[in-house]
Protein backbone atom coordinates (compact mmCIF):
# COMPACT_ATOMS: atom_id res chain seq x y z
CA UNK A 1 0.00 0.00 0.00
CA UNK A 2 1.30 3.21 -1.14
CA UNK A 3 1.71 5.84 1.80
CA UNK A 4 0.63 9.16 1.97
CA UNK A 5 3.11 11.62 3.93
CA UNK A 6 1.22 14.21 5.83
CA UNK A 7 3.62 14.25 8.44
CA UNK A 8 7.00 15.91 6.38
CA UNK A 9 7.36 18.05 9.87
CA UNK A 10 8.84 15.05 11.46
CA UNK A 11 11.51 14.67 8.09
CA UNK A 12 11.35 14.43 4.76
CA UNK A 13 12.75 12.24 2.40
CA UNK A 14 16.63 13.05 -0.10
CA UNK A 15 15.71 14.84 -2.67
CA UNK A 16 17.67 13.20 -5.62
CA UNK A 17 20.08 15.97 -6.23
CA UNK A 18 20.76 15.11 -2.68
CA UNK A 19 21.40 11.41 -2.82
CA UNK A 20 23.22 11.76 -5.57
CA UNK A 21 26.12 14.38 -4.00
CA UNK A 22 26.23 11.76 -1.08
CA UNK A 23 26.76 8.52 -2.60
CA UNK A 24 29.53 10.16 -4.82
CA UNK A 25 30.97 11.88 -1.38
CA UNK A 26 30.95 7.83 0.23
CA UNK A 27 32.64 6.47 -3.09
CA UNK A 28 35.21 9.22 -2.86
CA UNK A 29 36.38 7.79 0.15
CA UNK A 30 37.32 11.06 1.42
CA UNK A 31 40.12 11.58 4.45
CA UNK A 32 39.63 13.10 8.10
CA UNK A 33 39.02 17.42 7.47
CA UNK A 34 41.29 17.71 10.43
CA UNK A 35 44.75 15.78 8.52
CA UNK A 36 47.24 17.81 7.30
CA UNK A 37 47.80 15.89 4.21
CA UNK A 38 46.34 16.44 0.43
CA UNK A 39 43.18 13.89 1.42
CA UNK A 40 42.52 15.90 4.14
CA UNK A 41 42.13 19.54 2.39
CA UNK A 42 40.31 17.99 -0.08
CA UNK A 43 37.89 16.98 2.01
CA UNK A 44 38.25 20.31 3.95
CA UNK A 45 36.99 22.10 0.65
CA UNK A 46 33.77 20.13 0.29
CA UNK A 47 33.16 20.95 4.15
CA UNK A 48 33.47 24.75 3.25
CA UNK A 49 31.85 24.21 0.05
CA UNK A 50 29.00 23.49 1.93
CA UNK A 51 29.31 25.76 4.53
CA UNK A 52 29.26 28.83 2.08
CA UNK A 53 25.69 27.30 0.62
CA UNK A 54 24.05 26.86 4.35
CA UNK A 55 25.77 30.58 5.17
CA UNK A 56 24.28 31.73 1.53
CA UNK A 57 20.48 29.57 2.74
CA UNK A 58 20.44 31.85 6.20
CA UNK A 59 22.38 35.12 5.04
CA UNK A 60 25.25 35.14 7.32
CA UNK A 61 27.84 38.07 7.30
CA UNK A 62 30.62 35.60 7.24
CA UNK A 63 30.23 31.46 7.01
CA UNK A 64 32.57 30.88 9.60
CA UNK A 65 29.58 31.66 11.33
CA UNK A 66 27.82 28.67 10.63
CA UNK A 67 28.57 26.05 13.28
CA UNK A 68 27.62 22.20 11.47
CA UNK A 69 26.24 20.05 14.47
CA UNK A 70 24.31 16.33 14.79
CA UNK A 71 21.10 17.95 14.28
CA UNK A 72 18.37 20.38 15.60
CA UNK A 73 18.38 19.67 19.40
CA UNK A 74 22.18 19.62 19.44
CA UNK A 75 22.49 22.56 18.02
CA UNK A 76 19.48 24.13 20.49
CA UNK A 77 21.48 22.50 23.21
CA UNK A 78 24.91 24.43 22.40
CA UNK A 79 23.27 27.43 21.82
CA UNK A 80 21.87 27.74 25.13
CA UNK A 81 24.07 25.75 27.87
CA UNK A 82 27.09 27.16 25.46
CA UNK A 83 25.84 30.76 26.16
CA UNK A 84 24.78 30.00 29.74
CA UNK A 85 28.30 28.80 30.43
CA UNK A 86 30.38 31.58 29.39
CA UNK A 87 28.76 34.25 30.53
CA UNK A 88 27.68 33.50 34.32
CA UNK A 89 30.19 36.41 35.35
CA UNK A 90 26.87 38.73 33.88
CA UNK A 91 24.10 37.11 35.51
CA UNK A 92 21.96 33.99 35.45
CA UNK A 93 18.54 34.86 34.43
CA UNK A 94 17.00 33.18 31.19
CA UNK A 95 13.94 34.70 29.30
CA UNK A 96 11.85 32.09 26.98
CA UNK A 97 8.34 30.81 26.20
CA UNK A 98 5.76 28.46 27.30
CA UNK A 99 5.41 27.09 23.79
CA UNK A 100 9.28 26.28 23.04
CA UNK A 101 10.20 22.76 21.76
CA UNK A 102 11.71 20.29 24.48
CA UNK A 103 15.03 20.73 23.11
CA UNK A 104 14.56 24.01 24.50
CA UNK A 105 12.69 24.01 27.53
CA UNK A 106 14.71 20.70 29.07
CA UNK A 107 18.02 22.54 28.22
CA UNK A 108 16.64 25.38 30.15
CA UNK A 109 15.25 23.13 32.78
CA UNK A 110 18.73 21.12 33.55
CA UNK A 111 20.38 24.88 34.22
CA UNK A 112 17.85 26.06 36.66
CA UNK A 113 18.95 22.91 38.26
CA UNK A 114 22.46 24.43 38.12
CA UNK A 115 21.09 27.43 39.76
CA UNK A 116 20.06 29.73 36.76
CA UNK A 117 16.73 31.53 36.99
CA UNK A 118 14.12 31.09 34.36
CA UNK A 119 10.99 33.29 33.44
CA UNK A 120 8.53 31.99 31.21
CA UNK A 121 6.60 34.21 29.21
CA UNK A 122 2.88 33.24 27.94
CA UNK A 123 1.47 33.40 24.45
CA UNK A 124 -1.89 34.78 23.30
CA UNK A 125 -4.44 32.27 21.66
CA UNK A 126 -2.88 32.10 18.64
CA UNK A 127 0.11 31.00 19.78
CA UNK A 128 1.99 34.70 19.56
CA UNK A 129 4.20 36.05 22.08
CA UNK A 130 3.73 39.96 22.70
CA UNK A 131 7.28 41.55 22.27
CA UNK A 132 6.26 43.83 25.70
CA UNK A 133 5.98 41.03 27.81
CA UNK A 134 9.42 39.84 26.34
CA UNK A 135 10.83 43.15 27.40
CA UNK A 136 8.53 43.03 31.06
CA UNK A 137 10.65 39.66 31.74
CA UNK A 138 14.07 41.23 31.38
CA UNK A 139 16.20 41.69 34.56
CA UNK A 140 19.44 43.21 35.33
CA UNK A 141 20.39 39.44 35.39
CA UNK A 142 19.36 38.40 32.55
CA UNK A 143 21.88 36.80 29.73
CA UNK A 144 19.89 35.18 27.13
CA UNK A 145 16.93 35.21 25.42
CA UNK A 146 15.08 32.22 23.29
CA UNK A 147 12.14 32.26 21.54
CA UNK A 148 11.42 29.70 18.43
CA UNK A 149 10.87 31.41 15.20
CA UNK A 150 8.08 29.08 14.03
CA UNK A 151 6.13 26.41 16.35
CA UNK A 152 5.71 22.89 15.02
CA UNK A 153 2.62 21.76 16.25
CA UNK A 154 0.99 25.03 15.84
CA UNK A 155 3.30 27.00 12.75
CA UNK A 156 2.87 30.54 14.40
CA UNK A 157 5.84 32.26 13.02
CA UNK A 158 7.15 34.84 15.82
CA UNK A 159 7.61 38.44 15.74
CA UNK A 160 11.82 38.08 16.52
CA UNK A 161 12.32 41.50 14.97
CA UNK A 162 10.87 42.91 17.35
CA UNK A 163 12.13 40.76 19.68
CA UNK A 164 15.57 41.23 18.48
CA UNK A 165 15.12 44.76 18.93
CA UNK A 166 14.36 45.06 22.66
CA UNK A 167 17.60 42.66 23.07
CA UNK A 168 19.80 44.48 21.08
CA UNK A 169 18.80 47.51 23.32
CA UNK A 170 19.71 45.97 26.70
CA UNK A 171 22.42 43.93 25.25
CA UNK A 172 21.18 40.48 25.87
CA UNK A 173 22.03 37.61 23.59
CA UNK A 174 19.01 36.55 21.96
CA UNK A 175 18.48 32.71 20.47
CA UNK A 176 16.06 31.47 18.45
CA UNK A 177 14.72 28.23 17.55
CA UNK A 178 14.10 27.87 13.91
CA UNK A 179 14.59 24.27 13.23
CA UNK A 180 10.72 24.33 11.29
CA UNK A 181 11.59 27.55 9.71
CA UNK A 182 14.97 27.51 7.82
CA UNK A 183 14.35 26.14 4.28
CA UNK A 184 10.59 26.61 4.35
CA UNK A 185 10.33 30.38 4.61
CA UNK A 186 12.61 32.56 4.12
CA UNK A 187 15.24 33.31 7.08
CA UNK A 188 17.78 36.14 6.90
CA UNK A 189 19.61 35.84 10.33
CA UNK A 190 20.68 39.69 9.54
CA UNK A 191 17.41 40.87 9.21
CA UNK A 192 15.83 39.16 11.73
CA UNK A 193 18.98 40.07 14.34
CA UNK A 194 19.37 37.07 16.68
CA UNK A 195 22.86 36.11 17.79
CA UNK A 196 22.10 32.71 17.77
CA UNK A 197 19.52 30.96 15.34
CA UNK A 198 19.25 26.41 15.30
CA UNK A 199 18.22 24.94 12.31
CA UNK A 200 18.04 21.06 10.71
CA UNK A 201 19.05 19.87 7.54
CA UNK A 202 15.76 16.89 7.42
CA UNK A 203 13.47 20.44 6.93
CA UNK A 204 14.81 21.09 3.55
CA UNK A 205 14.69 17.89 2.32
CA UNK A 206 18.55 16.92 3.38
CA UNK A 207 20.20 14.15 5.50
CA UNK A 208 19.11 13.58 8.97
CA UNK A 209 21.38 13.65 12.02
CA UNK A 210 23.29 17.31 10.79
CA UNK A 211 22.26 20.30 11.52
CA UNK A 212 23.37 23.79 11.83
CA UNK A 213 24.17 27.06 14.49
CA UNK A 214 24.39 30.07 13.24
CA UNK A 215 26.81 32.15 15.79
CA UNK A 216 27.28 35.64 15.28
CA UNK A 217 30.56 36.61 15.62
CA UNK A 218 31.35 38.19 18.79
CA UNK A 219 28.97 36.33 21.07
CA UNK A 220 30.37 34.58 24.00
CA UNK A 221 29.38 30.84 23.64
CA UNK A 222 31.02 28.27 24.95
CA UNK A 223 31.74 24.60 23.45
CA UNK A 224 29.47 21.90 25.23
CA UNK A 225 31.90 18.82 23.28
CA UNK A 226 35.10 19.65 24.10
CA UNK A 227 38.17 17.80 22.31
CA UNK A 228 39.61 18.90 18.95
CA UNK A 229 39.42 22.18 17.60
CA UNK A 230 37.23 21.15 14.68
CA UNK A 231 34.90 23.98 13.43
CA UNK A 232 36.38 26.76 14.78
CA UNK A 233 37.28 25.62 18.00
CA UNK A 234 33.15 25.88 18.57
CA UNK A 235 32.08 21.95 18.58
CA UNK A 236 35.04 18.88 18.89
CA UNK A 237 35.14 15.43 16.75
CA UNK A 238 35.26 14.88 13.15
CA UNK A 239 32.44 16.48 11.25
CA UNK A 240 29.79 14.40 9.44
CA UNK A 241 31.32 14.86 5.94
CA UNK A 242 28.68 13.44 4.12
CA UNK A 243 25.45 14.44 6.06
CA UNK A 244 26.90 17.88 5.50
CA UNK A 245 27.50 17.72 1.71
CA UNK A 246 23.85 16.67 1.95
CA UNK A 247 23.38 19.64 3.70
CA UNK A 248 24.94 22.05 1.19
CA UNK A 249 23.38 20.60 -1.93
CA UNK A 250 19.53 21.10 -0.16
CA UNK A 251 20.74 24.52 0.79
CA UNK A 252 21.46 24.94 -2.13
CA UNK A 253 18.32 23.76 -3.63
CA UNK A 254 15.66 25.36 -1.32
CA UNK A 255 17.46 28.74 -1.30
CA UNK A 256 16.46 28.27 -5.54
CA UNK A 257 12.99 26.77 -5.35
CA UNK A 258 11.83 28.54 -1.99
CA UNK A 259 9.02 31.02 -3.78
CA UNK A 260 7.87 28.11 -5.56
CA UNK A 261 7.75 25.76 -2.48
CA UNK A 262 6.17 28.39 -0.51
CA UNK A 263 3.16 28.84 -3.01
CA UNK A 264 2.39 25.25 -3.50
CA UNK A 265 2.81 24.37 -0.05
CA UNK A 266 0.53 27.41 0.99
CA UNK A 267 -2.10 26.57 -1.80
CA UNK A 268 -2.23 22.82 -0.39
CA UNK A 269 -2.66 24.25 3.53
CA UNK A 270 -5.63 26.65 2.27
CA UNK A 271 -7.30 23.74 0.39
CA UNK A 272 -7.21 21.31 3.66
CA UNK A 273 -8.51 24.37 5.38
CA UNK A 274 -11.34 25.18 3.03
CA UNK A 275 -12.33 22.09 2.86
CA UNK A 276 -12.40 20.86 5.71
CA UNK A 277 -16.05 21.35 7.11
CA UNK A 278 -17.64 19.55 4.23
CA UNK A 279 -16.14 16.27 6.26
CA UNK A 280 -15.64 17.06 9.72
CA UNK A 281 -18.10 19.49 12.13
CA UNK A 282 -17.18 20.34 15.70
CA UNK A 283 -13.39 21.28 15.25
CA UNK A 284 -10.58 24.34 16.13
CA UNK A 285 -8.08 25.24 14.07
CA UNK A 286 -4.80 25.92 16.19
CA UNK A 287 -2.54 28.81 15.68
CA UNK A 288 -3.43 30.91 12.63
CA UNK A 289 -2.66 29.08 9.14
CA UNK A 290 -2.79 32.52 7.56
CA UNK A 291 0.08 33.74 9.49
CA UNK A 292 2.22 30.74 9.67
CA UNK A 293 4.11 27.93 8.59
CA UNK A 294 3.39 27.27 4.91
CA UNK A 295 3.11 23.62 5.12
CA UNK A 296 1.40 23.27 8.23
CA UNK A 297 -2.16 22.99 9.82
CA UNK A 298 -2.91 22.20 13.38
CA UNK A 299 -6.86 21.60 14.34
CA UNK A 300 -8.39 19.63 17.04
CA UNK A 301 -11.32 17.41 16.57
CA UNK A 302 -13.68 17.49 19.93
CA UNK A 303 -14.60 14.35 21.53
CA UNK A 304 -11.91 12.12 20.02
CA UNK A 305 -8.53 10.72 20.98
CA UNK A 306 -5.52 12.44 17.99
CA UNK A 307 -3.52 9.27 18.40
CA UNK A 308 -6.59 7.38 17.38
CA UNK A 309 -7.25 9.04 14.75
CA UNK A 310 -3.10 8.76 13.69
CA UNK A 311 -3.32 4.85 13.70
CA UNK A 312 -6.28 4.58 11.73
CA UNK A 313 -5.10 7.23 9.11
CA UNK A 314 -1.81 5.02 8.58
CA UNK A 315 -3.95 1.98 8.11
CA UNK A 316 -6.02 3.59 5.59
CA UNK A 317 -2.44 5.17 3.81
CA UNK A 318 -2.04 8.45 5.23
CA UNK A 319 0.56 9.69 7.55
CA UNK A 320 -0.22 12.97 9.94
CA UNK A 321 0.57 13.28 13.83
CA UNK A 322 -0.29 14.63 16.56
CA UNK A 323 1.85 16.35 18.26
CA UNK A 324 6.04 16.80 18.03
CA UNK A 325 7.94 13.52 16.94
CA UNK A 326 9.99 14.56 19.69
CA UNK A 327 7.17 14.21 21.89
CA UNK A 328 5.37 10.83 20.77
CA UNK A 329 4.56 8.70 23.47
CA UNK A 330 4.06 11.11 26.14
CA UNK A 331 0.54 10.50 27.83
CA UNK A 332 0.49 14.16 28.85
CA UNK A 333 -1.20 16.65 26.53
CA UNK A 334 0.71 18.97 24.80
CA UNK A 335 1.87 22.29 26.75
CA UNK A 336 1.99 24.07 23.35
CA UNK A 337 -1.79 23.61 23.32
CA UNK A 338 -2.50 23.89 26.91
CA UNK A 339 -0.41 27.13 26.69
CA UNK A 340 -2.98 28.23 23.59
CA UNK A 341 -6.13 27.85 25.73
CA UNK A 342 -7.39 24.12 24.99
CA UNK A 343 -8.69 21.96 27.40
CA UNK A 344 -6.89 18.99 28.40
CA UNK A 345 -9.49 16.49 25.91
CA UNK A 346 -9.21 18.86 22.87
CA UNK A 347 -5.44 19.15 23.29
CA UNK A 348 -5.26 14.90 23.22
CA UNK A 349 -8.09 15.47 20.13
CA UNK A 350 -5.25 17.90 17.61
CA UNK A 351 -4.31 16.55 14.22
CA UNK A 352 -1.28 18.05 12.72
CA UNK A 353 -1.19 17.67 9.16
CA UNK A 354 2.07 19.13 7.60
CA UNK A 355 2.65 18.75 3.54
CA UNK A 356 5.75 18.91 1.82
CA UNK A 357 6.25 19.18 -2.19
CA UNK A 358 4.87 15.73 -3.67
CA UNK A 359 1.37 15.98 -2.24
CA UNK A 360 -1.73 16.91 -4.07
CA UNK A 361 -5.00 18.39 -3.74
CA UNK A 362 -6.46 14.84 -3.84
CA UNK A 363 -3.98 13.97 -1.28
CA UNK A 364 -6.30 16.13 1.01
CA UNK A 365 -9.62 15.02 -0.82
CA UNK A 366 -8.02 11.50 -0.39
CA UNK A 367 -7.35 11.99 3.50
CA UNK A 368 -10.46 14.14 4.27
CA UNK A 369 -12.38 11.00 3.14
CA UNK A 370 -10.59 8.81 5.54
CA UNK A 371 -10.81 10.97 8.13
CA UNK A 372 -14.23 11.62 7.49
CA UNK A 373 -15.10 7.85 8.38
CA UNK A 374 -12.47 7.70 10.76
CA UNK A 375 -14.32 10.45 12.90
CA UNK A 376 -17.87 8.65 12.96
CA UNK A 377 -16.11 5.61 13.98
CA UNK A 378 -14.28 7.09 17.04
CA UNK A 379 -17.37 9.20 17.78
CA UNK A 380 -20.23 6.66 17.47
CA UNK A 381 -17.76 4.81 20.62
CA UNK A 382 -16.89 8.09 22.68
CA UNK A 383 -18.79 8.72 25.54
CA UNK A 384 -17.48 12.19 25.74
CA UNK A 385 -19.38 12.72 22.51
CA UNK A 386 -22.39 10.73 23.27
CA UNK A 387 -23.02 12.98 26.37
CA UNK A 388 -22.82 16.07 24.69
CA UNK A 389 -25.18 15.78 21.90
Amino acid sequence: MTIVNLDHMSTNQLLPEVQKAMIEAVKKNYGNPSSQNAGGEETLGMIEKARASVAGLINCENKKEVVFTSGGTESINHGIKGVAFANTDRGKHIVTTNIEHNAVSKSIKRLSQLGYTVTSVSVNDKGMVDPADIAKAITDETILVSVMHSNNEIGTIQPIEEIAKITQEKKIILHSDAVDSVGVVPIDVQKLGVDLLSFASSTYYGPTGVGGLYVRRGVRIWPIMDGGIQEHNKRAGTENIFGIIGMGVAADLAGKNMDKRINHLKNISNFLVKELPNYIDEYHLNGDPAKGLPNLVSFAIKYIEGESIVLMLEDDGYRASTRSACATGSLRASHVLMSIGLDHADAQGTLVVTSGMENTKDDIIGFLRALKNIVKTLRDISPLYRKNQ
